[in-house]
């Protein structure tokens, strides 16, 4: 019986010694944002800065393309691949699962009651229509993960 909880022991010390290794190699890595939590953050060694700096959505049943000025944090769409741009009015969007976005006094946050109330994203990460993970660093770059 001894010789089993020695065991067991053990194995909880080598566990939670390689969780601390792998928590300390996480929080290390070169981050694309100041703004990350690593309890929240999903896979960072997996995101790509975007080279089109554009992520999918829907816009009154249609599939719309957005960007973001990095400039000055204006909102453009396009619903014809990125051919034509135009500044959307109200400088929202909506996440796969119907949330608002916007930008607002600097951080990204959104609304899941239609605008009455709104909160900043965990990590400023969301997922677009298409299912891809995006977030913004803070100098307003896309970074995306599938």
């Amino acid at each position: 019986m001894k010789k089993l909880i020695v065991c067991a022991g053990v194995a909880m010390l080598v566990f939670a010694a390689t969780n601390v290794v792998a928590v300390n190699k996480f929080s290390s890595a070169g981050s694309p944002s100041d703004n990350e939590n690593p309890s929240v953050t999903i896979g960072e060694s997996e995101w790509m800065k975007s080279e089109s700096q554009t992520w999918a959505g829907l816009h009154e049943g249609k599939k719309t393309w957005y960007k973001l000025n990095t400039k000055d944090a204006s909102l453009w769409w396009s619903t014809d691949e990125g051919k034509t741009w135009a500044a959307v009015p109200n400088g929202m969007w909506q996440d796969k699962e119907g949330k608002w976005l916007k930008i607002n006094e600097g951080k990204l946050v959104w609304s899941a009651d239609g605008g009455k109330t709104w909160v900043e994203v965990p990590d400023w990460t969301w997922q677009d229509s298409d299912g891809t993970w995006c977030k913004f660093d803070k100098d307003w770059n896309l970074w995306t993960k599938k």
